[in-house]
């Protein structure tokens, strides 16, 4: 499995090269991971419909065989150590980096871009997250129902969906010690999960409205 994704990363990113040089690679996995979430979407909405947390899991649990799999692949696959993003190897992490010339070095500051636009994301899911949370209203459970949740539980769930977002932010902490690679998946596949539950809200306020 290990090899067949290494030559779809490496199929891929000479597909890129043209345009993109030596960061052919680095658009290569963005690339894969947005096919990875176009995959998963039809499961995203229904988790969606859901409207629980716990059914939101779903999508990003079944993600970590990937992220393993580009973990194990940007660690051991000599094919892929040598590809570059802005100068840094996709397979060097930050402590590499910070003893490449330090945090405001050529490697370093790819790191810093990578962080930053991680924290960027994981703000922005924060806030989104509380505002759903503040303005969502309790559903009365419907007689009869017996799969209806309390008023209690309904609660826990609000609340519960305002602290998750803030997980987001712990993308941070994994980005410093995995290879870049893995740490541009993890940026990608964040802002995905952000800007999609934004897009699905968005149409779920929409059709509540007609």
């Amino acid at each position: 499995m290990s090899v067949f994704f290494t030559r779809l990363v490496v199929e891929l990113g000479r597909l890129l090269e043209p345009v993109l040089a030596e960061s052919a690679t680095a658009a290569a996995i963005v690339l894969f991971t947005v096919l990875v979430r176009l995959a998963l979407h039809p499961l995203s909405r229904a988790a969606f419909r859901g409207a629980t947390p716990v059914a939101g899991c779903l999508p990003v649990l079944l993600q970590l065989p990937v992220f393993f799999l580009m973990y194990q692949s940007f660690s051991s696959a000599q094919e892929l150590l040598g590809h570059r993003l802005f100068g840094a190897p996709l397979g060097a992490r930050w402590s590499d980096a910070l003893g490449e010339g330090g945090p405001f070095g050529a490697q370093g500051l790819v790191f810093l871009g990578l962080f930053a636009a991680i924290a960027a994301v994981a703000a922005w899911s924060a806030v989104r997250g509380r505002r759903a949370a503040a303005g969502a209203s309790p559903v009365p459970a419907t007689a009869g129902a017996a799969a209806a949740m309390s008023a209690e539980q309904q609660e826990v769930l609000r609340k519960l969906g305002g602290v998750l977002p803030l997980l987001s932010f712990g993308t941070l902490i994994t980005a410093a010690v995995v290879p870049l690679a893995a740490g541009l998946y993890l940026l990608t596949t964040t802002a995905w999960s952000v800007a999609e539950r934004a897009w699905l809200q968005q149409r779920g306020g929409q059709r509540s409205t007609l």
